[in-house]
């Protein structure tokens, strides 16, 4: 029977069963290889691995720390192909050239490789780091590599000291201290510029010289273990700084664009505490509602909205408080953004196959109570969640969707069959992210009818009120605004609006019937109630709740 490379490593001994095991969950909540969570954890090194590997595949393997191939050798490649593909011919053995590679999916370029060059080629696998500076030493860097050497930015080991590490340490370090969520960098034909998004709304904080776009790029690039030798195509990739008491989680994303790449940087503060559902910014009523949805036994709950609306943070917060040891919770996430003691989380890998459906189907067989689906994308994962919950699960999942009512449409539009919907929903929680203004220089102001009536109020029901607008100051930057609360848009599936979901009703009759049996409660309600308590203003609720509005048109 074919052995993996865990069991290679253990019947080798140079690895004991618990560290396997230690490993390999490591790796399913990093979403690593198996390789990587070994080498990270400090249990065994590269080239032990490469070699188990190598058993593993039946491939051969090479040692490039020792000589350098033959010049003749490293012509039949071409430089650029070697490079970008992370491959070198080693050896020719009968009439077959023999490239070393350091993972076996590379294996695929073998085809390739042979119609280029004419002839047969053979794979042998050598360890990453000693292939990486086999290939520098053989063809030099590259161009983008070069500009990097010359700022200082040689490999991964370079001097702290070095002008383009500390542009980049102090980036992070103005982006934490100004309580970034993301770094964009952006080039142009003049300039490469930062910006940070704090509290929901991006601004300009550095301009670059271009010439520092190539260097910063590949710094960044080296941290997120990505190809620098590939500008063409997308990537992602992860950096995890070690900030003094401050771990921080960085998720790195790369765009090629006409100027070159364009980078976003989202940034995870794992020092924070989670937050709690008191603190999301609930009314005592829909506090209430939400609290009576997450301690039912089963059924299906619903939260939606666009990226950035702070639904993960809602579902963690559930997950938190529903978080006892007689519960068994599991959660399907892409990614796994934070880690909850006494709570199983699996992050989703598509590479390998392992999407939300799969999981989910998987799951069902841990016996949990609790189970979380990070997003319904598809009629698979819709139909499998809606079994969970028929099947006395209680399950958590997000929609993309602009409002309450439209979550059930969506789930009936993807394949889903009404009666599932219908028999599975108890409820759906829309909600945005409005920016809290700042205590520190907010100037109170009695509200015009004009502007009551935009918040959907009655002046002959709440007087003249006075409220809060935002004016600027030192703590919030000359913003108005420091931090962010949520607007929240409650639906509860009463029996009438499930007999209508199991008919296909259309989106405007369930709204209309929703708002008619009070069991839906519009985000503009909830702002108008945030803005009279003095949390928020006019314009901001105006700006999330409006827009919405004018997206159901």
């Amino acid at each position: 029977m074919t052995q993996n490379l865990g069991e290679v490593l253990v019947a080798q001994g140079a690895l004991t069963p618990e560290q396997l095991r230690e490993a390999l969950a490591f790796q399913r909540n990093g979403g690593i290889r198996l390789s990587d969570a070994l080498v990270k954890l400090g249990f065994t090194d590269e080239v032990s691995v490469s070699r188990a590997q190598a058993k593993v595949e039946g491939l051969p393997f090479v040692d490039l720390s020792k000589g350098k191939p033959p010049d003749k050798l490293l012509a039949r490649v071409p430089a650029d192909f070697a490079r970008q593909q992370g491959l070198l011919p080693v050896a020719e053995k009968n009439g077959r050239l023999v490239v070393a590679v350091d993972d076996p999916m590379k294996r695929i370029l073998v085809d390739q490789l042979s119609f280029m060059i004419g002839g047969e080629v053979a794979c042998a696998l050598a360890a990453p780091s000693a292939l990486k500076g086999a290939l520098e030493r053989c063809y030099g860097p590259t161009a983008e590599e070069a500009v990097a050497q010359k700022m200082g930015v040689a490999d991964a080991t370079e001097s702290d000291d070095a002008p383009i590490v500390r542009l980049v340490r102090r980036m992070f370090d103005d982006a934490l201290n100004a309580r970034a969520s993301d770094i964009h960098v952006e080039p142009s034909q003049s300039r490469v510029r930062v910006r940070f998004r704090v509290d929901g709304m991006l601004r300009d904080v550095a301009e670059h010289p271009p010439h520092l776009h190539a260097p910063l790029v590949s710094r960044l690039k080296i941290m997120a273990s990505m190809d620098i030798a590939e500008k063409r195509k997308p990537q992602d990739g992860r950096i995890e700084l070690a900030l003094p008491g401050r771990p921080i989680d960085v998720r790195v994303s790369i765009l090629p664009t006409n100027h070159g790449e364009t980078m976003v940087m989202r940034l995870l503060d794992r020092s924070k505490s989670l937050i709690g559902l008191q603190e999301l910014g609930f009314g005592d009523e829909d506090y209430a509602r939400f609290k009576k949805w997450i301690q039912r036994p089963n059924g299906l709950v619903l939260v939606t909205g666009p990226t950035g609306s702070g639904k993960t943070t809602t579902l963690y917060a559930a997950l938190s408080e529903l978080n006892r040891p007689d519960v068994k919770i599991l959660t399907a996430e892409d990614p796994v953004e934070y880690h909850i003691r006494g709570i199983n989380q699996v992050q989703v890998h598509p590479k390998i196959g392992l999407n939300f459906a799969r999981i989910l189907k998987a799951m069902l067989r841990a016996a949990p109570n609790i189970i979380l689906v990070g997003e319904i994308r598809d009629v698979e994962t819709a139909e499998i969640a809606i079994q969970a919950s028929l099947t006395g699960h209680l399950v958590f999942s997000t929609l993309h969707t602009n409002d309450a009512p439209s979550a059930i449409t969506r789930m009936v539009d993807m394949g889903v069959k009404p009666f599932l919907v219908a028999g599975s929903v108890h409820g759906v929680m829309a909600q945005r992210l409005v920016r809290k203004v700042c205590k520190e220089c907010a100037e109170s102001y009695t509200a015009t009818p004009a502007e009551l009536a935009t918040l959907g109020l009655d002046p002959a029901l709440v007087g003249m009120p006075t409220v809060k607008r935002a004016r600027g100051c030192r703590t919030c930057e000359g913003s108005g605004y420091r931090g962010r609360l949520g607007l929240f848009e409650l639906m509860e599936m009463n029996e009438e609006l499930k007999e209508l979901a199991f008919r296909g009703a259309s989106l405007d009759e369930l709204r209309a019937r929703a708002l008619a049996n009070r069991c839906l409660r519009p985000l503009l309600v909830d702002g108008a109630r945030k803005v009279l308590l003095g949390q928020t203003t006019t314009a901001e609720v105006l700006r999330v709740a409006r827009a919405a509005d004018d997206q159901k048109d």
